[in-house]
């Protein structure tokens, strides 16, 4: 149970009305009374649409702080099957739990996926739930970190996330990387209670640039920050080859690995996790998490969708919010 005082409240939002979001509130959210217990939950989302995918589920009728906070859908939306006029909806569920968090009114917020085809087509530029919680907060930087569940679970940072692999030997920089590793250094400390966070670092070439063989990067970008970040008091050794560095023996004492790109991180990390493995937002003055997957247009509506990897989120976002309150 949560101290005396205000609960913890926090926001999900159900993402695509054609995906899998709103069924997969509905299932995690029926374990809240017994998993959660003092955790105030606000659904954001169309009502009807929650109804129609909970069927006979008795998740708001489970004894825990469950609400719904209506939003109408533009137009009426049928399970894997996009509709652009939906577009602004699914945004609109966004910045309201921003609006929400950035006001106190919430201390987390959860998101479920959304389809930015679906965004873009309905006439708003759209790169991506990370890029946009940045721009909506006024973040000059923030660091996409995906993680395992679990005691000592893997987690996953990226130096740059969204790019062509063509762009970005040039977007990493000495400075970059230095605050990239302060704010997965800060995070880890202040919202996950690591006292002394181990942040293990790759290098961008293969076989870490072969002392310039393959590349300088190492020479000239990663490792001249990785000593900056030592000087700042970061426990941030490397640079190590990729394909390599995730093993057991290496793994066993960090807190947190940093990829130079998403393809180089993330697949290891989905491979290892999938199911139960979440997206944790680092840097921003709010707390979100997400799960790790996409819209799962396939399996909408057929309830054969894992809520696994949203029960962690939300797990997750209750033991940040716990971290943060207490510090």
């Amino acid at each position: 149970m949560e101290p005396a005082g205000r609960s913890l409240s926090i926001a999900i939002t159900t993402g695509e009305p054609a995906g899998v979001g709103p069924e997969l509130t509905v299932a995690a959210l029926a374990q809240a009374a017994t998993r959660w217990p003092g955790v105030r939950f606000s659904v954001l989302a169309d009502r009807d649409l929650m109804t129609e995918r909970a069927g006979a589920s008795p998740w708001l009728s489970s004894g825990a702080s469950v609400e719904i906070e209506h939003h109408a859908l533009s137009v009426p939306a049928q399970a894997g099957k996009l509709d652009a006029a939906n577009g602004r909806y699914v945004l609109g569920l966004l910045d309201t739990a921003i609006d929400g968090a950035l006001s106190g009114r919430f201390d987390a917020i959860v998101t479920a996926p959304l389809q930015k085809s679906t965004i873009n087509d309905a006439g708003v530029p759209f790169t991506g739930h990370t890029e946009y919680l940045a721009e909506r907060t006024h973040t000059p930087r923030v660091v996409m970190m995906l993680a395992g569940s679990g005691e000592r679970p893997l987690r996953v940072a990226l130096a740059t996330t969204h790019l062509p692999l063509k762009d970005v030997s040039a977007a990493l920089t000495v400075d970059g990387i230095v605050e990239t590793l302060s704010i997965i250094h800060r995070d880890l400390k202040a919202m996950f209670g690591l006292a002394t966070p181990r942040i293990l670092v790759t290098g961008l070439n293969p076989h870490a640039g072969e002392n310039g063989y393959l590349g300088r990067e190492e020479i000239d970008v990663i490792t001249p920050a990785l000593l900056r970040a030592r000087e700042l008091g970061i426990d941030a050794p490397g640079p190590y080859p990729a394909d390599t560095l995730f093993q057991p023996r290496y793994l066993k004492d960090a807190d947190c690995v940093l990829a130079m790109f998403h393809d180089q991180g993330l697949p290891v990390l989905k491979y290892a996790t999938f199911g139960e493995g979440i997206n944790v937002t680092l840097g921003l003055p709010i707390i979100r998490t997400s799960v790790d997957h996409g819209t799962a247009l396939d399996l909408a509506g057929t309830g054969r969708a894992d809520p696994g990897s949203l029960i962690v989120a939300i797990d997750t976002a209750v033991a940040m919010a716990r971290h943060r309150r207490a510090a």
